[in-house]
């Protein structure tokens, strides 16, 4: 990670269904008078060199926040796995070293994620690495070589990969623990109660 945030891309994961919203973009609800998509990118942007937002369908939803859109390049509705193979493709034609990726239901991300997750995989010389709080990994919150990438396809394409932890598991993967006081920052919003308590958890996230 010698160039820092130069050596990183950014991707929101927002190309998701949302079934438990009623198929609504969850990104595009708000939390504390502000769009969860709003305050991801306020949280992830200064942590990479390069951001973009993993979107399916007619990405003009999402002109205004003035962000490469782009759609999972595998068919089919194939998770989140999609999404990273996607950000990981992207970055590597972008010349990045490392892909950070982040769900778009996240609204109170860590401010030092990406600087924590690279000094884990540096220390640990690993490929990979992913958030934990409160005893529960999060997979895709995470930091990956773009190098990556070739397996990941032949994974998703050969093999119908799409768990994102059995394919992570095959590469050395670093984890690193975020505490959850005052609020655990990858609270996630999935459904219309989740929302409730995040307006709560917001007056906590100064």
């Amino acid at each position: 990670m010698e160039r820092g945030v130069s050596d990183v891309a950014g991707v929101v994961l927002a190309g998701g269904r949302a079934s438990r919203m009623g198929g609504a973009d969850k990104g595009l609800m708000t939390v504390a008078g502000a769009p969860m998509l709003e305050r991801v990118i306020a949280r992830l942007r200064p942590q990479v060199g390069l951001l973009a937002l993993n979107v399916n369908g007619d990405p003009a939803r999402f002109a205004p926040f003035a962000l490469p859109v782009i759609a999972d390049v595998i068919d089919g509705h194939a998770g989140p796995l999609a999404g990273v193979l996607t950000g990981l493709e992207w970055a590597a034609g972008s010349s990045k070293r490392w892909l950070a990726t982040v769900p778009n239901d996240t609204p109170f991300l860590p401010r030092d994620l990406v600087a924590r997750l690279a000094a884990a995989a540096v220390s640990a010389g690993a490929d990979l690495a992913c958030a934990a709080s409160a005893g529960r990994t999060h997979p895709v919150v995470g930091l990956w070589r773009t190098s990556l990438a070739g397996d990941l396809r032949r994974a998703m394409v050969e093999e119908g990969m799409r768990k994102v932890d059995a394919w992570t598991a095959r590469h050395r993967l670093a984890t690193v623990d975020f505490a959850t006081e005052p609020v655990d920052p990858f609270f996630n919003v999935n459904a219309p109660d989740d929302l409730v308590e995040a307006e709560r958890l917001a007056e906590r996230d100064r």
